[in-house]
């Protein structure tokens, strides 16, 4: 079982930024990166690197967020120039042992 820890959402207005990080308990756990969902919708990709290819962003997001690595077991996700439309429950998420897990969640709100 892998335990992970999110931080850093919150109420900002549109034009700023924040920082998402995430940690996992397990030093062998493959954080890919982040999905985020909106009531009533689907949890959509923000921004994973696989463990093959090349990092990927949703479109809406490209040039305004990024994904980096401190170390092993934290990324981060830096966003820039907030909309409305970003404000979601972004959610981490992890591969360990061939499953998947994800983290508890945090609110990104983005309003004026």
């Amino acid at each position: 079982q892998v335990q992970l820890v999110e931080s850093g959402g919150g109420l900002v207005q549109p034009g700023e930024s924040l920082r998402l990080s995430c940690e996992a308990s397990v030093a062998d756990a493959y954080i890919r990166g982040w999905y985020r969902q909106t009531p009533g919708n689907t949890r959509e990709l923000v921004a994973v690197v696989p463990k093959v290819g090349t990092v990927r962003y949703l479109d809406s997001v490209k040039g305004r967020f990024s994904l980096f690595r401190d170390n092993k077991n934290t990324m981060y996700l830096q966003m820039n120039n907030l909309k409305p439309e970003d404000t979601a429950v972004y959610y981490c998420n992890v591969e360990y042992d061939s499953n998947w897990y994800w983290g508890q969640g945090t609110q990104v709100t983005v309003s004026s």
